[in-house]
């Protein structure tokens, strides 16, 4: 597997090839073409799920099945599938950008996260640090992001989930550090940001930045896509760091029930996220250095995954609908706090 395989690819919708080669002849139901849009670094791992389900599916139901992918900032996705995008399922990185669906486009029933297992999400990540050989700049936690000196790279807030999971981590491990302090706190979330050479729209452009521009002394996002890099880049001996705490990193999948049942996937596409939760699905995502709640892979794969403290968010902030009316609204925490960018 060739991790940035991906990169080429801008088009915000792109044919999965493996998933197009490996159609099944045709069955008994008629054939059917679903669209999952997804988060932003996601390309690589769907286009290993995808020509097994559809092997699955159809020795299960006789159905040939064909995927695309769309990948993009998951607020990016969730806005695209509100002015029209004609997706089928989402698999998101942020439980906001789904629920927005049913909030201002009732294409998502109000009960999604009760549809399936772990509130909807069948992995877990968290944000974690990838340093260059040697990590000459010491960096072990999130203080360390505050230092004049480093340069952290992570995608920018107001457009990416996965830097929103940055900017609460490090929220929330500097609410410890500074015991409560809040006003300390927001002087590093400051800093932070003022360290930052270059936002990105997504993780997989941050990703690019700091690997193949050679910009920053470390990269944020989720523990999947450090490991990913640095499989794939050992040889430029990068270092995973994970530091002593971060916040819970859900991913939230939902069918779009509206367009499946107009285009008539409703069942393949409830299929689709169910495989995401069987022990073949959960193994893919384990081998992408996603963590799992199958407990059977999660025994083989316990050497994978070092331990950490993880915070969640409802017990930090108080919930999602928190975070959002008082972090991410318009003229609150975020945009005060990032205002010089």
């Amino acid at each position: 597997m060739k991790w940035f395989g991906g990169l080429a690819i801008a088009a915000l919708v792109a044919l999965s090839g493996p998933a197009a080669a490996q159609q099944a002849p045709a069955g008994d139901k008629p054939p059917v073409e679903l669209l999952n849009a997804s988060y932003d670094i996601a390309r690589e791992l769907f286009a290993a799920i995808n020509p097994v389900f559809i092997e699955e599916w159809k020795a299960k139901t006789g159905q040939d099945v064909s995927i695309k992918q769309s990948h993009a900032g998951s607020s990016a996705q969730a806005r695209a599938i509100l002015e029209g995008l004609q997706a089928d399922v989402v698999t998101f990185n942020q439980a906001t950008d789904i629920q927005i669906l049913h909030d201002r486009g009732d294409l998502v029933a109000a009960d999604w996260q009760e549809r399936l297992p772990n509130n909807a999400s069948p992995f877990y990540s968290f944000p974690a640090f990838l340093v260059r050989e040697g990590n000459p700049k010491g960096i072990k936690d999130w203080s360390d992001l505050a230092r004049e000196g480093v340069q952290p790279i992570f995608p920018n807030p107001k457009t990416s989930g996965n830097a929103r999971y940055t900017y609460l981590a490090a929220y929330a491990a500097l609410l410890e550090h500074h015991k409560g302090d809040v006003d300390k706190v927001h002087e590093d979330i400051k800093r932070i940001f003022a360290n930052v050479p270059v936002f990105d729209t997504g993780g997989r452009g941050a990703t690019t930045s700091f690997v193949e521009r050679g910009l920053g002394d470390v990269l944020i996002t989720f523990e999947s896509e450090v490991n990913g890099v640095r499989r794939e880049y050992g040889d430029k001996g990068y270092e995973v760091v994970v530091p002593p705490v971060s916040i819970l990193a859900e991913f939230p999948v939902s069918v779009v029930d509206k367009v499946a049942a107009t285009k008539g996937t409703t069942e393949t596409a409830n299929g689709y996220l169910e495989f995401l939760y069987s022990e073949k699905g959960q193994e893919i995502l384990s081998d992408f250095f996603y963590r799992v709640h199958d407990p059977e892979v999660i025994a083989r794969h316990k050497d994978r995954f070092p331990e950490i403290r993880l915070l969640k968010v409802e017990d930090v902030f108080g919930g999602w609908k928190n975070v959002t009316d008082e972090h991410f609204a318009a003229g609150k925490t975020l945009d005060t706090l990032f205002a010089r960018k």
